[in-house]
């Protein structure tokens, strides 16, 4: 019987062992995938502001990976309103599969944020601190973000584009569709921000941690 059980606990393992495997991105087949996305974000995945495109560079995998998915599926990006992310679906179409994503997203986040992102925003810091405070309890003291929590890593993101998606999910922009069950979480907490000003200092503040 514990010859049994041991086998039964060692066939498990196997199996558990072999779907970890499967389902760990390969940068390097990721890298090879990039060149669609380099366009815009940049080789160094670093965005750009002239073609509204993010930074990506450093950004969680599992993240990386729930939004190319979201994109491909049109939970994100399917908006008319969204221009922006309408833009980006087509490039999520190009991956094949979930393992194309996953090696994507391998890729992306072990790019290094080689540099400072640009600050557009003008804002007050001190009222962002303050409104930010609401924020913190899921994406972090330092906005480093929380895999546990679902939330996303938020520093070294550029301002603009802080603004940008809080504005879509303030708006039901983003966070409406049927299967964004986290976008969903995430929208009643932009309606929160009494106003594009309060939006702006959160920003601004986000914009300073590191």
């Amino acid at each position: 019987m514990k010859k049994l059980f041991a086998l039964v606990i060692a066939i498990t393992f196997g199996i558990v062992s072999a779907i970890q495997i499967y389902a760990a991105g390969d940068p390097v087949k990721g890298k090879a995938g990039y060149a669609v996305c380099m366009a815009c974000h940049g080789a160094d995945g670093m965005g750009n502001n002239n073609l509204n495109a993010p930074k990506i560079a450093g950004q969680e995998p599992w993240y990386l990976e729930r939004q190319l998915k979201n994109f491909k599926a049109g939970i994100r990006g399917a908006d008319p309103k969204d221009t922006f992310g309408m833009q980006m679906r087509p490039m999520a179409l190009t991956l094949a599969n979930d393992q194309a994503i996953l090696d994507m997203a391998a890729y992306v986040s072990s790019l290094p944020e080689g540099k400072t992102t640009e600050k557009t925003i003008q804002g007050d810091v001190a009222a962002g601190k303050a409104g930010y405070a609401i924020c913190q309890a899921c994406h972090g003291p330092s906005a480093e973000g929380s895999k546990a929590l679902n939330s996303p890593k938020l520093s070294g993101l550029q301002d603009w584009y802080v603004v940008r998606q809080l504005k879509n999910f303030k708006a039901g922009i983003r966070g409406t569709k049927s299967g964004d069950m986290f976008g969903m979480q995430m929208r009643p907490m932009a309606m929160i921000l009494a106003n594009d000003e309060a939006i702006k200092n959160i920003a601004a503040y986000i914009a300073t941690l590191k």
